[in-house]
């Protein structure tokens, strides 16, 4: 089963971002991919007006979730849609919502963003705090799918290894990371930490990034990538807009499981 990441700049506004996408995701679609992962924020990166975008997407009716569903039914894929803002209530900030739909369109699984960052960088000293416009999830979520149990996660998730055992435990045999992970923090650690977690979890990572070094104000690391249980970079992207695909193998997975069942000879629980 070919699984796929697509990765953009984010930059170009929201027609054009999700003009973007539509692009690279035809062609994941044509070379063979049965599961494409999108960014972290893909639609509405460097919006200004965040609570409007999250109003708007409210309901299954919004012009994102719309886009989603149309795109994962004309290319037949199981899509997961990075993250968009979405309002659960008008009073509340916003969820950072990662949305899987079917190829038949339809939301199946929601996954709200637990860890928010608020970090200061000390090498560019640029401040985050991602909790000023969004609220924290609280629910671990593992999607069945035909293709496998994905484990859905966002970005900084990716630094608190207890998310993603929780999943395994749960019965994920893919995560999923789509990610705007800072260009500062992606060189120090970004392949570092997926490469553990898929390790230490057995577990297939496809991580979708946004992708801009140079950026000014708010450089992303790029560096989309697939990785198999044993740790080894499948399919990856450097600092380019586009998409990478690979095979996964979860007959294979099984095996690796049985031979190595680290997951079972756990003593701390």
């Amino acid at each position: 089963m070919k699984a796929a990441v697509v990765q953009i700049r984010g930059d170009k506004g929201l027609e054009g971002n999700l003009a973007a996408c539509a692009h690279w995701l035809q062609r994941a679609s044509e070379a063979g991919a049965m599961l494409v992962v999108l960014p972290e924020n893909f639609a509405y990166y460097g919006c200004r007006d965040l609570p409007r975008a999250a109003a708007d997407e409210s309901t299954p009716a919004g012009p994102v979730r719309q886009f989603l569903a149309s795109q994962a039914r004309s290319n037949g894929v199981w899509l997961l849609g990075g993250t968009i803002p979405v309002a659960d209530s008008l009073d509340e900030k916003p969820h950072a919502a990662s949305l899987l739909l079917s190829p038949q369109g339809e939301e199946v699984a929601r996954y709200n963003k637990i860890h928010l960052f608020d970090v200061d960088v000390a090498e560019t000293g640029k401040s985050y705090r991602e909790s000023d416009d969004y609220r924290h999830g609280s629910d671990v979520v593992v999607a069945p799918t035909p293709l496998g149990n994905l484990g859905l996660s966002v970005c900084y998730d990716l630094r608190f290894p207890e998310l993603y055992r929780a999943l395994t435990a749960r019965g994920a045999e893919i995560l999923a990371v789509p990610s705007a992970f800072t260009a500062a923090t992606g060189r120090a650690h970004w392949e570092l930490l997926l490469r553990a977690r898929a390790v230490e979890n057995l577990c297939y990572v496809i991580a979708a990034n946004l992708a801009d070094r140079d950026h000014p104000r708010k450089p992303t690391w790029g560096g989309s990538a697939i990785i198999d249980p044993w740790g080894r970079v499948l399919a990856a992207l450097e600092d380019e807009e586009g998409f990478a695909v690979a095979d996964m193998d979860l007959g294979e997975q099984a095996v690796l499981r049985r031979n190595m069942p680290v997951l079972e000879h756990r003593r701390i629980l």
